[in-house]
């Protein structure tokens, strides 16, 4: 029976391009500013790698449908590039398709790469697919804010919360991660807000104002992982070695029944009970040492918190209130700045928020860095809208932790 792949998996180096309007760069100059700091943190040859899987969300606006532009700006040694999506979990996809392959023992060494250019496209949000027939799940009969409002309105009338509590919390979050996105050179936003500016903000979608919605970004990110016994033998000693790596899809039920109430993400749920049992992990609230979540918008960083079961249902908004996710708080919750300053660049974010907790995990985040030494790191990325997504929860950690 399959045992999972704790520890099985080491970070061997990781890069991360800044993300912003990067209107000097083309899709594959970032790139290489990623894997320029990751072929550097892993100490190793390009001529070393064995594979690379490549996220991208919206190739048509990128580097078109194959892997081949990753090849050709890293210059790889005519290696096998898989190209992937998964919607927003794109990110998480490739790390996925890289650790897997070293875990089975396919390669000794694979690179993932996440990679978006969004800014050149001129639209204010996600651009519009049209590839093949034209359909698209995000339909001209809603939008992003629309649908993420009503999770909130779901989630405020199942636990009988005031509008007032339910503003304030969510405000509450924007202003933690723009305090943590301030001390963060990569960030795309690096001001700190308000807890008035954030309630006095123009309102996008009820309960939903203009700093509870991130924004668009262009932006690149990488990691290179091997063996344990491999990246000893480079010469690493503190490694980060992957815990889980689990993903869940939505099949249909959210849309055809009764059962779920529109206040949670049944795929968070079923993908981080996974992990936590991939990972060895018990008590969450007690054994993770810091998190990155999919903050689209504030209310689903709240409500993930429930998913994630560090919150009791419903407590999310106490939780939230008490500081538990500040940067100073028991478990801190996008201490770099997390969507809602780096803004999300599909293929990127998943990418982004391991390569946070990596840096974290070493002691190397600078300025942002943890106080008390982090032992394990949880990202979350959640693609697709509250009625059908997809979700991906992947731990790193110390080895032997």
């Amino acid at each position: 029976m399959a045992s999972g792949i704790k520890d099985r998996v080491a970070i061997l180096g990781m890069g991360c391009a800044r993300f912003g309007e990067r209107w000097d760069m083309d899709a594959e100059n970032l790139m290489v500013e990623a894997f320029e700091e990751a072929i550097v943190d892993a100490g190793i040859d390009t001529s070393r790698i064995d594979a690379a899987w490549l996220a991208v969300g919206f190739d048509a606006q990128n580097i078109g449908p194959s892997g081949i532009p990753l090849s050709m700006a890293l210059r790889l040694p005519n290696i096998a590039v898989t190209k992937v999506e998964n919607y927003c979990a794109s990110g998480t996809e490739s790390f996925r398709g890289a650790v897997y392959a070293v875990a089975s023992g396919a390669c000794d060494i694979a690179l993932a790469m996440g990679v978006e250019k969004l800014k050149d496209t001129g639209y204010g949000g996600l651009p519009v697919r049209t590839r093949g027939t034209g359909y698209d799940m995000i339909n001209v009969t809603g939008s992003a804010p629309g649908f993420f409002a009503q999770l909130a309105s779901a989630y405020r009338a199942k636990h009988d919360i005031s509008r007032e509590d339910l503003k304030r919390a969510i405000a509450h979050v924007s202003v933690k991660s723009h305090a943590n996105g301030a001390k963060n050179p990569k960030a795309h936003l690096r001001k700190p807000i308000s807890e008035e500016q954030a309630m006095a903000a123009p309102m996008i979608a009820e309960p939903l104002g203009l700093f509870d919605c991130c924004g668009v970004s262009d932006g690149a990110a990488c990691a290179i992982v091997t063996t344990p016994e491999i990246a000893r033998s480079l010469g690493k000693t503190d490694l980060v070695t992957v815990k889980a790596l689990q993903l869940s899809v939505s099949n249909g039920w959210e849309l055809q029944g009764a059962g779920w109430d529109g206040s949670y993400f049944h795929t968070t749920r079923i993908a981080a009970r996974k992990a936590y049992a991939e990972a060895g992990i018990t008590d969450p609230r007690r054994q993770i040492s810091l998190m990155e979540v999919h903050d689209c918008f504030s209310i689903t960083e709240l409500v993930t918190m429930e998913d994630l079961g560090v919150s009791a249902e419903g407590m999310a908004v106490r939780d939230v209130m008490d500081g538990v996710f500040d940067a100073d708080g028991a478990i801190p919750c996008q201490i770099d700045g997390g969507l809602k300053c780096f803004g999300h660049p599909i293929g990127a974010s998943g990418l982004r928020m391991i390569y946070e907790n990596y840096l974290q995990l070493l002691g190397r985040a600078g300025e942002r860095q943890r106080s008390t030494a982090p032992v394990l790191g949880l990202s979350h990325n959640l693609g697709g809208m509250p009625n059908q997504n997809v979700a991906a929860v992947a731990i790193v950690g110390m080895e032997g932790a």
